[in-house]
């Protein structure tokens, strides 16, 4: 079994949806539109074929918790995966420059990743990682 995709709401769609594409080579489908539920949607696909959907329907609340300073229960991160330090060190040093911050890393972890953590533009969390080689 594979995870299929995973979903984001977002205010910002278009933005979004270009910030996936510039950054994690995200490949967009045509946007599906639901005029009657005033519902946007685009699903991005990623080289591995998993797959991100980004959502707009007004009238969806806002999260509530702080998401930048504080962590909370359920999904807190997607990761996406490199294949080497370099890619990881990279990327950071791409996302830092281009004014996206970087909560932490790069660095090695307990658990036998190299990453860094950062967030997209509507406050996700993210992570990009590769297996530190032993």
């Amino acid at each position: 079994m594979t995870l299929e995709h995973a979903a984001i709401w977002t205010d910002n769609l278009e933005s979004l949806k270009e910030y996936y594409i510039k950054y994690f080579e995200g490949r967009p489908n045509n946007k599906y539109i639901n005029e009657a539920k005033n519902f946007q949607s685009y699903f991005l696909t990623f080289k591995s074929g998993a797959r991100l959907e980004l959502m707009s329907m007004p009238d969806i609340p806002g999260n509530l918790n702080d998401t930048v300073q504080k962590q909370h229960k359920g999904i807190i991160h997607l990761a996406f995966g490199v294949d080497t330090i370099q890619e990881v060190d990279d990327k950071a040093r791409q996302l830092r420059a281009d004014g996206y911050p970087v909560l932490s890393g790069p660095r090695k972890t307990g658990d036998g990743y190299y990453e860094f953590e950062t967030l997209d533009p509507d406050n996700n969390r993210l992570e990009v990682t590769c297996v530190f080689p032993s």
